[in-house]
C-alpha cells in the first residue's frame, strides 16, 4: 500500500470522535514528498468540530509547506467518503486542483481531482 494511504489510515486512529463515532484520517503530500496528517476532532457543540482534511492542511501550512500534490482521506465506510463542502473549499484555496484519493479500511480506493469535487470554485481570483 502507498505510504500516503497508510498515513491516512493511521491518522484516522487518532481521531477524537466521541459523539459521532465517525473517525476520519487524512494525509496531505507536499511538493517535497512530505506527508502532513490530520484527523477529525469533535467537541460537544459540534459546530466547532474540525475535519481531518482541514487539520492536515492547517498543520502543513503551519510547518511551512505551501505547494501540494495530493491528499488521501480515510473513513471506515463501504462507500468511499469524499471531503465535506468546507473541506473542499479549504483544499481548493490552499492546494488547487490536486488529486484526492479516497480509501477505506478494506483498502478500496478511488482517485478524483478537486476540480471534479468543486466545479466553478470560489477563490481569491474573484476578489479583484
Amino acid at each position: 500500500m502507498e505510504p500516503i494511504l497508510t498515513a491516512a489510515i493511521e491518522a484516522r486512529e487518532h481521531a477524537f470522535a466521541p459523539f459521532s463515532k465517525f473517525k476520519v484520517g487524512a494525509a496531505l503530500e507536499d511538493d517535497f514528498g512530505r506527508l502532513h496528517t490530520g484527523c477529525n476532532v469533535e467537541n460537544a457543540s459540534y459546530g466547532l468540530t474540525v475535519c481531518a482534511e482541514r487539520v492536515a492542511v492547517f498543520k502543513a501550512i503551519s510547518e511551512g509547506a505551501r505547494r501540494f500534490r495530493r491528499i488521501a482521506v480515510c473513513a471506515d465506510t463501504e462507500s468511499l467518503t469524499p471531503p465535506c463542502g468546507a473541506c473542499r473549499q479549504i483544499l481548493w484555496e490552499f492546494c488547487g486542483d490536486i488529486e484526492v484519493v479516497l480509501v477505506n479500511l478494506a483498502g478500496k480506493t478511488e482517485s478524483i481531482r478537486m476540480s471534479q469535487l468543486l466545479p466553478r470554485a470560489f477563490d481569491a481570483s474573484f476578489l479583484g
